[in-house]
């Protein structure tokens, strides 16, 4: 009896961490759905953390689990999952958020849970604990997803670029403020969909494993709702150090162009949702907006700014890897 009662109140616990890990997502992410918003002026700080919660919240609704089945069977080997895996890869992973947030970093906090799952299964089982064809295709995405983004959003910026050619300026900044508003809703969706699946996927990882879950093929109605509501509520807290990074510092926005990225960077975003491809939101809206930046000349876009955030990049699932693998030891001593 006692042993379940323990057990009970681990696996509570890292859903409890699991959680407190998505709400941290959304509020680490929170500037890339309300940067090019905020730094038009299209709406105040707290109206656009709303504005962008609500719609993180409403892609329950609207996604399915494609991602979530990615994370929970396709990363790590399901047979590896224990306590201590979760517990390692969820600790590694806040850790490396809370060191980005507080520098004003736009790492990936998709990334950082990519990497805290590959180095607490690597500290159990060796990289045979690993499915490398889901981890690489993961990897693939950290260059693809930026891409996407920054081909479609400058597409989209010369297209608009074309047919408001003969439309007085401040004609379009009057149109585009609303669309602007479109745009970052779109993007909160994806956001959303994408981002909240990856935690849905580690909780039900944790119930399988531990036995409190029998189905693998269908996700409790409680973790999806749970997932989202997190997200949505850490959006509204909003991660304030980032927005001016993402908003100003790598091209200047106007609403015209803030639209364009936000486009952009959502259709990437449920391009990769419907194809369960777990990608990151903070390099998908970072490519949008340098290629909208870039259609008025590559010297327009400060590509030492970008330089910097892409080394944060590479640096993610290493780092995030190597500090979930030190969780997992300490837990397996704790837990």
């Amino acid at each position: 009896m006692d042993t379940v009662q323990v057990s009970i109140w681990v696996v509570g616990t890292l859903v409890f961490v699991a959680l407190l890990f998505d709400f941290m997502n959304g509020f680490h992410d929170a500037a890339n759905s309300i940067a090019t918003i905020v730094s038009t002026r299209v709406l105040k700080p707290h109206q656009a953390v709303i504005w962008a919660s609500a719609f993180n919240f409403l892609a329950f609704f609207l996604f399915q689990l494609k991602v979530a089945t990615t994370i929970g069977k396709g990363t790590i080997d399901p047979s590896i999952v224990d306590y201590y895996v979760v517990f390692g890869a969820l600790v590694g992973a806040i850790i490396w958020n809370i060191i980005t947030w507080y520098y004003g970093i736009p790492s990936s906090s998709s990334h950082a849970l990519v990497g805290g799952l590959v180095g607490a299964a690597v500290s159990k089982a060796g990289v045979d604990g690993l499915i490398t064809a889901g981890v690489l295709k993961i990897v693939a995405f950290i260059f693809v997803a930026p891409f996407l983004g920054f081909v479609i959003g400058g597409l989209l910026m010369v297209i608009v670029s074309w047919i408001c050619r003969g439309m007085a300026p401040r004609k379009v900044d009057k149109h585009f403020r609303r669309f602007q508003l479109l745009s970052a809703a779109a993007y909160s969706l994806g956001h959303g969909g994408n981002d909240a699946q990856k935690t849905i996927g580690i909780i039900w990882m944790l119930l399988i494993a531990t036995g409190y879950s029998s189905s693998t093929d269908h996700i409790p109605s409680w973790i999806v709702l749970a997932c989202y509501t997190a997200m949505g509520l850490g959006t509204m807290f909003g991660g304030w150090r980032i927005v001016k990074t993402m908003g100003n510092r790598i091209t200047k926005l106007n609403q015209a162009r803030g639209f364009c990225a936000n486009s952009g960077g959502a259709v990437t975003l449920f391009l990769a949702t419907a194809f369960g491809i777990p990608v990151s939101t903070t390099h998908t809206i970072t490519g949008a907006i340098a290629g909208v930046g870039s259609t008025r000349g590559a010297r327009r876009v400060r590509w030492g700014v970008a330089g910097g955030i892409v080394w944060a990049w590479i640096l993610t699932i290493p780092c995030s890897a190597a500090m979930a693998a030190i969780a997992w030891y300490i837990g397996t001593l704790v837990l």
